[in-house]
């Protein structure tokens, strides 16, 4: 990404050169420049025949701007920065021999009378924590998934499955034989992206890879925006894991955290000894839940940063999708504060109307430049429209997890079975607005932490019942309606609660318990992809119907699935309880025979292994509202899911 600049001059103080244009500016300051990662920072390029570097930096409240770094001995009187004449607070400067490689931060004097040393806002790369320095560096790169972004983009806006594994890069697997480290890059371009192939997850998402200089907050504390992070590699490292993934036709979405951002000297807090990348105003301007600060929606140069960057993600590195962290604490000026710690809006109101309009434009501008791409906002209340496009009044995301279905499903599971039958609503109320939204069912990986232990221990009973329990929840979530994300260690049972300090515990793979999980999770995965019913209609209530939802005494639920196709209609029954039922008559809606395709209790996952594994027959005994039904046998704490197998000449529903 090296620039050949220009001779040609700008209207500019400078006897040299600038990558900015007036029209550049025009767009920054009116916050529609989303392309500043171009312009603004460090770029290596070669100016009257001589290479060197350009710097840019924004500092509107600095008296001085110079870099520093050690080809000046940290001397912040040799490489002086100009501020341009177009009062857009710009300040740049080309520099003949400063070389790729070296680190380098900003020396700036405030008009406030303070002096900061401030790595660069849109560095590329950055030292290894606790190093603070960015470093210069190109972002060439030989990509090889060509076919994987032609095959993205012919597929856009058609259905399909999303089985997505979540993963914090830090602690996935750690080599103890070389101190405990964790894996590099390059490393997890051969490890995880053959296991994630191999348990069939569709995407891959990771936890914050940029830059952050606190490990203990999982990357949700950024200084580096535009780089990722060095702790495992150099960004062609990252950049061929991503190349790895889409080799594997594996989709990557990362996690992106426009809500908030940390103190730290160096970054982006203070830039220029005033607030100006937040509100100067802790009532707007202080996260309380995160110790940190709010970015300034209302501000245009803020703005067109914000959306530069999640392009940049999407252009330099070829993501597919962002995750957006903390929707709703952007949303809502009064998010966790107390009556006296927020302001209202211009209305009266609560809604932080500012980041609301910011959203709606990054989700514009995401998906007119990337149609092919996802957004997906991680948001906790019941906000309208979230993943309905702007022109119809939403926020324009393309999926929202559903935290409501999460609550509800751990709520419920935690109760020992014989309770189940008086909190069958619980488990049924999803149905209920399981369509307003795009939904992903999330169980992330703050579901596993903070003293709530893992999944496998919120199950109730003894060992043979809690993996029972575990192999039933997650065969309702991949029946449910949805998409799917899991956090890493749930697919094979994990014991303990997530500790990013340390390997997942791979050894409990040596039980077979545990790899019947695993191998439940493949198959499961494998159910999803292959049955068109379980994802062609995830968000829109044609794709289900329910059969039964009232056996509160039994605890059962079942429900149908269906597609574009009447035949591809699957019969989906769940039962919650340790009881085995016998001969359990269910409504289905076509005559002919039925076959079992799924069942969680078969002793490959660690089940008892009661199945179906006769044909069942319909029987002309009309049930559950159906002029058809089939008698099986309900496994204890198992889901079944039955498909037509062969129709009868009337392949279709009773007049």
């Amino acid at each position: 990404m090296g620039k050949k600049a220009s001779s040609k001059k700008t209207t500019h103080n400078l006897d040299s050169f600038s990558l900015f244009t007036d029209f550049d500016i025009h767009l920054f300051k009116s916050g529609k420049h989303f392309k500043l990662y171009e312009k603004l920072g460090a770029h290596l390029t070669t100016f009257n025949k001589q290479e060197g570097t350009y710097f840019a930096v924004w500092a509107p409240n600095a008296r001085a701007v110079s870099v520093i770094g050690n080809f000046n001995y940290w001397n912040g009187n040799e490489h002086k920065l100009l501020p341009r004449w177009d009062e857009s607070g710009i300040w740049e400067g080309f520099f003949p021999g400063i070389k790729k490689g070296e680190v380098y931060k900003y020396a700036i004097h405030s008009n406030t009378g303070e002096y900061l040393e401030k790595a660069d806002p849109f560095a590329f790369y950055a030292e290894i924590a606790p190093n603070t320095a960015s470093v210069i560096w190109e972002l060439d790169y030989t990509w090889r998934d060509k076919q994987w972004l032609h095959d993205r983009k012919k597929s856009a806006g058609q259905p399909k499955p999303y089985s997505v594994y979540e993963v914090h890069i830090g602690s996935w697997r750690r080599k103890y034989e070389d101190g405990g480290r964790s894996l590099s890059y390059h490393e997890l371009a051969i490890e995880l992206v053959n296991y994630v192939k191999e348990n069939g997850f569709t995407h891959v998402e990771f936890l914050p890879i940029m830059e952050h200089p606190f490990f203990g907050s999982w990357g949700y504390q950024l200084t580096g925006y535009f780089a990722p992070t060095s702790r495992f590699g150099s960004p062609q490292d990252f950049m061929h894991l991503v190349d790895a993934f889409h080799q594997a036709d594996i989709g990557v979405i990362m996690d992106w955290v426009p809500s908030h951002f940390p103190g730290d000297a160096h970054g982006l807090f203070k830039f220029d000894g005033t607030h100006l990348y937040e509100h100067a105003d802790p009532r707007k301007g202080f996260h309380p839940d995160w110790s940190s600060y709010i970015f300034n929606y209302g501000r245009n140069e803020v703005r067109s940063f914000l959306i530069s960057n999640a392009l940049f993600w999407l252009d330099i590195y070829h993501a597919d999708g962002l995750r957006v962290d903390a929707v709703a604490s952007m949303l809502y000026l009064d998010y966790s504060r107390k009556a006296d710690e927020w302001i209202p809006n211009e209305h009266g109101g609560n809604e932080n109307l500012e980041a609301i309009s910011f959203l709606k434009e990054f989700n514009e501008v995401v998906y007119g430049t990337y149609p092919d791409a996802v957004t997906i906002a991680e948001e906790s209340t019941a906000w309208t429209g979230v993943s309905k496009p702007t022109y119809l009044g939403g926020l324009g995301f393309g999926q929202k997890w559903m935290m409501g279905w999460m609550h509800d499903t751990l709520k419920y599971f935690k109760l020992d079975p014989v309770f189940r039958k008086y909190h069958q609503n619980d488990i049924t109320f999803s149905i209920m607005y399981a369509f307003t939204e795009n939904f992903m069912l999330p169980l992330s990986h703050d579901e596993v932490v903070h003293g709530k232990g893992s999944l496998f221990g919120r199950m109730p009973g003894d060992e043979w019942r809690r993996f029972a329990n575990l192999r039933l929840m997650y065969a309702y979530m991949f029946t449910h309606p949805g998409t799917k994300l899991l956090f890493m260690g749930g697919e094979f049972g994990q014991t303990s609660e997530w500790n990013h300090d340390r390997s997942l515990d791979w050894y409990l793979l040596d039980h077979a318990p545990h790899q019947g999980i695993l191998t439940l999770m493949r198959e499961l995965n494998a159910l999803y992809k292959s049955e068109p019913a379980l994802y062609q209609f995830s968000f829109d209530n044609r794709g289900f119907e329910w059969v039964d939802y009232s056996d509160r005494e039994n605890s059962v639920m079942i429900f149908m699935r269906k597609g574009e196709k009447t035949e591809d209609s699957l019969i989906v029954a769940c039962n919650f309880t340790p009881e085995l039922r016998e001969m359990y008559r269910v409504g289905v809606p076509y005559r002919g025979s039925w076959s079992e395709i799924f069942n969680s209790d078969k002793p490959i996952y660690g089940g008892s292994g009661v199945t179906n594994p006769r044909l069942l027959y319909t029987s002309p005994v009309k049930y559950h509202h159906k002029d058809y039904s089939v008698t099986l046998t309900l496994p204890p704490l198992a889901v079944v899911v039955l498909k037509l197998k062969e129709a009868k000449a009337e392949f279709e529903l009773e007049e």
